[in-house]
């Protein structure tokens, strides 16, 4: 299969970034860095309003940009082409399955070609739909609209919702009242977007973000007063503690969560008294991790006490929740990790991972018996809804592969009987006997068994000819699930092996998986990545140099590293929104993110052990003299996860380091954040932009 053949065009000389030397030092260690400048001193005003930035820094930018579009210059048919592609496979006017709460089902969809979705509701039995809010209309004349929550209250006739325009995560929640359509003067801005209504709709909590970017406060605010009386609830005093809010399934309590990468401490709220004040369940203790479900006079508790690794569940009163009341219900059984619990009025539904493969168990309150639903498959995706109600036999269940797409399956719990409640269309077309989808191991340095999740069209040749797009993350536990992806497809299509590497860092196969992909086992990541690289070449796959690796986030970051490490395993790397100025952001208190951030990396101010280590492999601070393969950097200028300024500095530093290979391009969203483009189909033209890089970087740059 032939990949596609790309119009060449000479490229202009790169952008060259003045630099201008700054030099600081952390114990000991003198540390200089050229590119310091492009952190915009009033960046917290940027992030909220792009158009104060400095002026000399928009021009790097803005020339960034230009050479970006030079770099692509004559692929804009191309790109046409893989967008039309792509959005042919997506169904314009899909909706989810409605979920039922009293007398009515809630449920949001799209309209044929619209960017945003609409939230809406019908009768519980079915009948006329009415739309709750159109995502469409209120993004209308914005450069970025992305919707937060909408949650309806227990009475059904309000609608709390929340939206930011600016792409740095400010939302402002607005109550919108059903029957008229229009919104009341209640508007609570910078907020984390969500609201949980009190049990008589007179009011909601919500999460207030501190000046520095941080959700730490609860504040509760009753419709008709202003917010300048919204009455704070809990306020986190610790900045390395982020505060969040959910509910529990029988809607009984209010769940308030601070926590950290590691630690969590929960305090529950009476959803039916307006003037309740929170309780404790058990006081935070170091890398103690649990969560909260409520069952009758019981609460069903998550957590890793008492050794318990990959998680037990615990029962314990109400009344005494603490925990030298708790008693195992689900005992920690080694290797089987435990990711999440909903508790029904009479069932127990847990969702479970052993060696990178997910399953479902359900437990019967009378009698304990037990259920599961798993599936045959090498590689899966396996989750579960809940829905709205407490008193239910039913859950809903998401299977997809990466070659089946997604199915939406109700179990009744009583009868084991199961209900497909919806397909993922095509409509381009689909056929799964097409492609053949696969889990590998890869054998790491310390002899580790890395797996890796891979899809191909069946008539690939296994002989080292095929071209690789290798995906990774591996941070904050997070795993990668092997799910059915219908942009990959244009890639795959064209002859392309797309494979995830469930490197260290992530969960998927178990909390010591974790453990050992973070602070000073942080590298196990980066050498975990290559060992997959050179896993699917020595199986055939693919072969050096025709791989190109792509992260995001803290992937990004892995990417960052990778290209230092192993920069003539890959054609190309494309690194999205990177993490890759690790060591600056650490020291830095201020910035909305790093506080928290300390358990997962260290804290290298306080630490000089984590300094050292973090210095040995934050991507920034390691480009050496050597050839470098072709690389991408994407961010957005009002990202307040990943800030612009670390792509640019290290972008900057590639160019004025390196000694061939290249190029390296930088193209900067000046309307958006960490997630790129809001629009379900801009976001497909950053997608396209990327793999027409990576079709590009088998072909070679003319420079």
């Amino acid at each position: 299969m032939n990949i596609q053949r790309l119009p060449v065009a000479p490229l202009p000389a790169a952008p060259l970034v003045p630099a201008k030397p700054f030099v600081f030092e952390v114990h000991g260690v003198r540390v200089q860095d050229d590119y310091a400048w492009l952190k915009a001193e009033n960046w917290k005003e940027v992030l909220k309003d792009p158009s104060v930035l400095d002026s000399s820094i928009r021009n790097v930018l803005e020339q960034e940009n230009a050479y970006a579009a030079a770099a692509f210059a004559g692929t804009e048919e191309f790109q046409a082409r893989l967008v039309a592609e792509m959005r042919g496979r997506i169904k314009e006017d899909d909706s989810s399955v409605p979920e039922a709460d009293g007398t009515f089902a809630y449920f949001t969809r799209y309209r044929e070609g619209g960017q945003h979705p609409l939230v809406c509701r019908q009768p519980r039995d079915g009948g006329l739909e009415t739309i709750m809010l159109d995502g469409d209309k209120e993004a209308e004349g914005l450069p970025f609209f992305d919707l937060g929550g909408a949650d309806h209250s227990p009475d059904h006739r309000l609608l709390a919702w929340g939206a930011d325009i600016k792409g740095s995560e400010y939302f402002t929640i607005r109550v919108r009242d059903l029957e008229s359509g229009a919104d009341l003067p209640d508007e609570v801005a910078q907020t984390s977007g969500g609201a949980v209504w009190l049990n008589d709709s007179s009011g909601f909590y919500y999460v207030e973000l501190d000046e520095n970017h941080r959700p730490v406060r609860v504040k509760r605010h009753l419709l008709g007063s202003g917010t300048d009386q919204d009455q704070v609830v809990y306020e986190e005093k610790d900045p390395g503690f982020f505060v969040k809010l959910g509910v529990t399934q029988s809607d009984a309590f209010v769940l308030i969560e601070a926590s950290d990468h590691e630690t969590s401490e929960i305090w529950l709220l009476d959803r039916t008294d307006a003037s309740a004040s929170p309780r404790i369940v058990e006081p935070r203790t170091p890398q103690l991790k649990y969560d909260v479900e409520h069952h009758g006079d019981s609460l069903i508790i998550l957590t890793n006490a008492d050794g318990s690794e990959d998680f037990k569940i615990v029962t314990a009163p109400v009344a005494t929740p603490g925990r030298a009341h708790w008693k195992d219900l689900v005992p920690y059984e080694p290797g089987t990790m435990i990711l999440s619990v909903v508790a029904l009025a009479r069932y127990l539904v847990r969702l479970e991972r052993e060696n990178a493969k997910p399953r479902i168990v359900l437990r019967e309150f009378a009698t304990g018996r037990e259920e599961t639903v798993a599936f045959e498959e090498e590689a899966y995706s396996l989750g579960f809804s809940a829905g709205y109600e407490f008193d239910t036999d039913v859950i809903r269940y998401h299977y997809s592969s990466m070659t089946t797409p997604s199915e939406v399956i109700d179990y009744h719990l009583r009868t084991g009987e199961r209900t497909l409640r919806k397909r993922q269309e095509v409509p381009s077309g689909h056929n799964p006997a097409e492609y053949v989808t696969r889990r590998l191991f890869a054998t790491a340095p310390d002899g580790e068994q890395v797996p890796i999740s891979l899809v191909h069209r069946r008539e690939v040749a296994l002989d080292g000819s095929a071209p690789c797009l290798l995906y990774g993350y591996g941070s904050y536990g997070m795993s990668m699930p092997a799910s059915f992806r219908t942009g990959i497809l244009s890639l795959v299509d064209r002859g392309f092996v797309y494979a995830i590497a469930h490197i260290r860092g992530g969960t998927e196969k178990g909390w010591h998986w974790y453990m050992d992909g973070k602070r000073e086992k942080k590298t196990n990541t980066f050498t975990d990545f290559v060992a997959c690289g050179e896993a699917l070449i020595q199986a055939g796959y693919t072969s050096h140099g025709r791989i190109v690796a792509h992260g995001g986030s803290a992937g990004g970051m892995l990417m960052g590293a990778v290209a230092n490490l192993a920069p003539d395993l890959f054609a190309g790397i494309i690194a999205e929104v990177p993490f890759v100025d690790v060591l600056n952001t650490m020291l830095d208190s201020e910035l909305p993110l790093t506080p928290p951030e300390w358990p997962e990396w260290g804290n290298p101010a306080a630490d000089e052990a984590a300094f050292r280590t973090i210095l040995s492999y934050s991507p920034y601070d390691n480009v050496k003299p050597q050839n470098y393969p072709a690389i991408l950097a994407l961010a957005g200028l009002t990202d307040p996860r990943v800030t612009y300024w670390e792509p640019a500095k290290w972008v900057a530093r590639l160019r004025s380091t390196m000694t061939g290979g290249g190029p390296v391009v930088f193209k900067l969203n000046m309307d958006a954040g960490h997630a790129g483009a809001a629009g379900r189909f801009d976001r497909l033209e950053e997608v396209a932009l990327a793999y027409t890089f990576a079709i590009r970087c088998l072909e070679g740059f003319q420079n």
